[in-house]
């Protein structure tokens, strides 16, 4: 491809499908990198549209990312309008930007003001960003997981699936007081020295609730508290 046929492809990734189809952030990617191209004198071949990836996957590994990559060539333009559109790595994105200038193409970030790799300092701004977003999105995780972990050892309900025989009551996990008949007839075979998988097979057929073996032993040798009305 000569230089002449250089092409201009704009990429955006949303979070989800619904966004793809009606939402204002694909909206607006869309306008600003049109925008863009215009400013620098070149149409758009494309724009393409990446739903429902996260941002974790490398460029490569995402669908449209890696048939963008195989398409593109030299005097090519790929765009981007955030760093974290692009990439959530700073390994990653360092990579991906070192193969495609070797393949002749531009990558233009609009967050930090255009090319990134067409000579020495933009490649240094966008090695120093990259590594301190992917420094900062650590930091962010890891907080988010120290403040779940408080919340669960406070008996709050942290999101996921809600264990079974309990409810949410004013953003804490309590026993559903509907179990306690089933609980009941579950020590009472126990007592009985019926079998653990036995008892889960029976409270499903008498009382409609689905549990394992393994939940039946920690409800019943109170590893797991449940009753606590």
């Amino acid at each position: 491809m000569g230089e002449g046929d250089a092409k201009f492809y704009g990429y955006v990734r949303v979070s989800t499908d619904k966004q793809a189809t009606d939402g204002v952030s694909l909206k607006e990617q869309e306008a600003r990198l049109r925008g863009y191209a215009a400013s620098i004198g070149m149409g758009v071949a494309e724009i393409v549209v990446e739903a429902g990836v996260s941002g974790s996957k490398s460029l490569a590994k995402r669908p449209k990312g890696a048939a963008l990559l195989k398409k593109v060539g030299r005097g090519d333009q790929i765009a981007v309008v955030k760093l974290d559109r692009f990439s959530r790595s700073a390994s990653d994105a360092l990579n991906t930007v070192e193969a495609l200038t070797k393949q002749g193409v531009t990558l233009h970030c609009l967050d930090i003001g255009g090319a990134v790799n067409q000579d020495g300092v933009g490649k240094l701004v966008f090695s120093i960003l990259a590594a301190v977003a992917e420094m900062e999105r650590s930091r962010i995780a890891e907080r988010v997981r120290d403040a779940k972990t408080f919340m669960r050892q406070g008996g709050y309900f942290t999101g996921g699936k809600l264990a079974a025989g309990y409810k949410v009551k004013n953003g804490k996990m309590v026993a559903d007081n509907e179990w306690n008949p089933a609980l009941a007839a579950m020590r009472s075979w126990r007592a009985d020295e019926m079998p653990y998988r036995e008892i889960a097979e029976k409270v499903g057929k008498e009382y409609g609730i689905t549990l394992d073996y393994s939940t039946c032993f920690r409800i019943l040798n109170k590893k797991r508290l449940l009753d606590a009305a």
